[in-house]
């Protein structure tokens, strides 16, 4: 299941320039917050999640993060916690964590690049996968922090893992 579209190759080099690109060219809202940095803002099935590109020249590595707008209220971190790593035991790439700062569920992954530049491909795939995942898990994290459910049984709730062929 693609939710992106992207049929274009963007020019620029720059990984932050091809992100604003590719990100533009889907609609989105974005903002270049400095010159290592962009947000953007991404209307999902359950919320709007925020987008956050960086670019680190010191290692080469581009990370991103995407957060939910779930607040976690203090009575609830320790199940919440409980709730990522069972979540992040299902992921192959990425994982959640919290923004304590904000108090927010986050997804984050990160792409070491130090003898290549990032790909129109790997932009497309890195966001694909990262946006699909916090869409399965989005309702896992309701459940526990408004729903009263435990986190094994919030996980059970909300994600059923195709098993088979159809």
């Amino acid at each position: 299941m693609a939710i992106l579209d992207l049929h274009h190759e963007p020019a620029q080099d720059l990984p932050l320039d091809l992100v604003e690109q590719f990100i533009h060219a889907q609609g989105w809202t974005c903002r270049r917050v400095h010159d290592d940095e962009v947000a953007a803002e991404y209307r999902g099935k359950w919320c709007d999640y925020s987008l956050h590109f960086a670019w680190s020249n010191e290692v080469s590595a581009f990370h991103f993060t995407c957060a939910f707008d779930v607040r976690i209220p203090d009575a609830k971190k320790g199940h919440v916690n409980q709730l990522l790593a069972l979540a992040n035991d299902k992921l192959w790439l990425g994982h959640f964590g919290i923004w304590h700062e904000e108090g927010l569920p986050m997804y984050r992954h990160a792409l070491p690049l130090r003898s290549s530049k990032l790909s129109a491909e790997q932009l497309e795939d890195l966001l694909d996968i990262s946006l699909s995942e916090c869409e399965r898990f989005y309702p896992a994290f309701q459940y526990v922090v408004w729903g009263g459910k435990a986190p094994a049984e919030a996980l059970e709730a909300a994600i059923i893992d195709p098993v088979g062929e159809a």
